[in-house]
């Protein structure tokens, strides 16, 4: 943890925040006497960065009492420059708030800024399987991947993965390189880019990190928001579909917070629903209903990319992060997940590479799975994704 992310937890924030802080009370109206009074409450469940609420009480006026103010304070993560281009995300940020969408900026340190606080209800692992609630994410999202951004329209997946897996071998063991097979990982990479790459296949501005923790709800309108944008690029839209059915079945805020229960993964009928809702979204009804089946087939494969994206990252993230969470068990699992997964969802006539090879017959004759099987189940039950 950075020393400036260790004040914070501890309560002492650095002078170079509180400057930051003092400035963004005037600027909304307020003015702080003593700084050494404002509470600091430490949110739980980032894995890039340190984030903080951040209280002070407002300026009284003379027709009402003072209230307390929020603004959410986010101290950068070690090694995010890795993963990401700062200064793109920032520009995301600012254009996804002209948008309407998300907190606004508030203020900007050397490692860190302050937003705008939500006042909004952060939604729970068990929140993403409700129907309704579902259904509202579903509309969120194609909503999101309609965004007129910044940028070329041009797929970064690929590129990005391709990165991940040059800093993973740059910065791991000889033993966790072996262990993981990343020499085999350049190839599989390749023939996925070229299996899933598809002239029709729909490129949107997309989220890339669609875990529960990064949508928000308003309790009293049904309002989501969604919000962190790190990730954030033009990518398949079929990925980030993939990438939510992922996160589906995490849950950050167990004492294992970094296994992912794939026994939980929605099944084939819930994520149809999820789909269907997508797509007649926006007020356009589909009837076309080999369009839903395509993109339910097409965000199954995605996972399989989703898996690598993910798997390397908890690998770099182990060697540059301190931030509390099983970095190098979570990518064991994702890793896992892929040679498993790959086998069903690409079948026999793609090459089976890596530590899993000689046990895909076994358990998928185990599991009653033919090669283009949809479930999603596996042995590795009560892990995270």
């Amino acid at each position: 943890m950075t020393i400036l992310a260790r004040g914070c937890t501890h309560g002492c924030l650095p002078d170079e925040v509180k400057k930051v802080l003092r400035s963004v009370a005037s600027d909304l109206g307020d003015s702080i006497h003593d700084l050494n009074t404002l509470q600091v409450i430490p949110l739980k469940g980032a894995m890039t960065n340190q984030v903080y609420q951040i209280n002070w009480p407002t300026t009284p006026s003379a027709t009402e009492e003072g209230l307390i103010r929020k603004v959410l304070l986010r101290v950068y993560g070690e090694g995010v420059e890795l993963f990401f281009n700062r200064d793109d995300e920032i520009r995301t940020f600012e254009c996804m708030s002209n948008h309407g969408q998300g907190p606004r900026l508030l203020g900007r340190f050397a490692q860190g800024r302050v937003e705008e606080f939500i006042h909004a209800k952060t939604l729970s692992a068990a929140d993403l399987r409700d129907p309704h609630i579902s259904a509202l994410i579903a509309v969120k999202l194609r909503e999101f991947h309609d965004l007129d951004m910044h940028g070329p329209r041009r797929v970064l997946l690929w590129d990005r993965i391709r990165n991940f897996l040059k800093e993973a071998k740059r910065l791991c063991s000889k033993k966790d390189a072996e262990e993981l097979q990343l020499n085999t990982l350049e190839e599989e990479i390749s023939v996925l880019e070229k299996e899933l790459s598809t002239d029709s296949q729909r490129v949107g501005f997309c989220h890339n990190d669609l875990q529960y923790g990064n949508i928000m709800m308003d309790e009293e309108t049904n309002s989501l928001t969604i919000i962190d944008y790190e990730y954030a690029s033009y990518n398949p839209i079929a990925y980030d579909l993939a990438n939510h059915f992922c996160e589906m079945a995490a849950n950050y805020h167990t004492e294992t917070p970094h296994l992912l229960d794939y026994s939980i993964y929605p099944d084939e009928e819930e994520r149809r629903r999820f789909v269907t809702i997508y797509l007649n979204s926006a007020g356009k009804q589909s009837s076309d209903q080999d369009q839903v089946e395509e993109l339910l087939s097409d965000a199954e494969k995605y996972t399989l990319a989703n898996h690598l994206f993910w798997g390397l990252w908890g690998m770099i993230s182990n060697y540059v992060n301190n931030i509390e969470f099983d970095y190098m068990g979570y990518a064991k699992q994702r890793f896992q997940q892929y040679w498993l997964r790959k086998a069903i969802l690409l079948g026999p006539a793609v090459k089976i590479v890596g530590v899993c090879e000689a046990e895909i017959p076994t358990v998928l004759a185990e599991k009653g799975h033919t090669p283009r099987s949809c479930c999603h189940n596996s042995s590795l039950g009560d892990q995270k994704a």
